[in-house]
C-alpha cells in the first residue's frame, strides 16, 4: 500500500472516529441556541477569569465542527458574539470559519471525493460552471450571498481546480461581512433576559440587517456585473 493511500485510510478513520463520538456521546446538546443560553452566565464568567483558554478552545472547537462539517456553526457564532463581543467574536469567528472550511475542503479534495461527487453531483456542475466563467470571483460571490449552504459550498469546491490557498484567501474575505453581522446579533442575543428583551434596539437592529443583507449584495454585484459587461462590450467594439 502506497504512502498516500496510508494517509488517505488515516484521515478517514479520524473523519469516521469524530462523526461516531459527536453522534455517540450526543455532542450537538451543547452546540444548541438552548444549551448556549442556559450556560451563558458560566461562560461570561469563565471567559472574564481565563480569556486565553476560552478564546483558544473556542477556536479549536470551531475550527473542528466546520471541518468536520458538523452542525452547529451558526450557533457558535452567535455564542462567539454574545461571549467575546463584537470585536473579538468577529476576529476569532473569522479565522476558525476559514481555517474550518479550508480543511473541510481539504478532505473533501483528497479523501472524500467519490462520496460529495455523489451527493453533491447537481450542485457541482454549476459551481464547476460558475469557477470556469468567473474563477475565484465565484466563490467571493457565493460567500457574500449564500446560495448553497456553507458547508455544502466547502466540499463541492474540494471538487473544483480552485488551489486551496486561493480558496482560503477569498473565504476569509467573502464571509467576513456576514460574521460580522451574525456576531453581532449573537451580541444582542446575549443581552435578552426576558420576552421583553426580544424587542430591544440592538436585536431588531441585527436581524434587520441579516434580511437586507443578501439582497443589498446581490443588487451590488449585479450592477457591478453589467457594468464590467458595458466596459469589456465597449472594450471589444473600439
Amino acid at each position: 500500500m502506497s504512502r498516500g493511500a496510508i494517509k488517505k485510510l488515516i484521515i478517514v478513520g479520524l473523519i469516521l472516529v469524530v462523526a461516531v463520538l459527536f453522534w455517540r456521546f450526543n455532542l450537538g446538546q451543547y452546540l444548541s441556541l438552548e444549551y448556549i443560553k442556559a450556560q451563558q452566565e458560566s461562560l461570561n464568567n469563565y471567559y472574564k477569569a481565563n480569556p486565553l483558554y476560552v478564546l483558544g478552545g473556542y477556536f479549536l472547537v470551531y475550527v473542528l465542527v466546520t471541518a468536520f462539517s458538523l452542525p452547529g456553526a451558526a450557533v457558535l457564532t452567535l455564542a462567539g458574539g454574545a461571549v467575546f463581543g463584537l470585536v473579538a467574536g468577529t476576529i476569532v469567528v473569522s479565522f476558525a470559519s476559514t481555517i474550518g472550511a479550508t480543511g473541510a475542503c481539504f478532505f473533501a479534495r483528497f479523501v472524500l471525493q467519490g462520496w460529495v461527487q455523489g451527493k453533491f453531483g447537481d450542485k457541482l456542475k454549476t459551481i464547476n460552471e460558475g469557477v470556469d466563467r468567473e474563477g475565484a470571483f465565484y466563490l467571493f460571490t457565493l460567500r457574500l450571498v449564500p446560495i448553497f449552504p456553507f458547508f455544502v459550498i466547502n466540499l463541492v469546491f474540494g471538487l473544483t481546480k480552485l488551489p486551496l490557498l486561493t480558496f482560503y484567501w477569498v473565504s476569509q474575505l467573502g464571509m467576513l461581512p456576514g460574521t460580522i453581522v451574525f456576531v453581532n446579533a449573537g451580541r444582542a442575543l446575549g443581552q435578552i433576559d426576558s420576552l421583553s428583551g426580544i424587542l430591544s434596539p440592538g436585536l431588531i437592529i441585527s436581524f434587520v440587517i441579516l434580511g437586507l443583507f443578501p439582497i443589498t449584495v446581490k443588487k451590488l454585484l449585479a450592477w457591478y456585473r453589467s457594468r464590467t459587461g458595458k466596459q469589456t462590450l465597449a472594450a471589444k467594439e473600439e
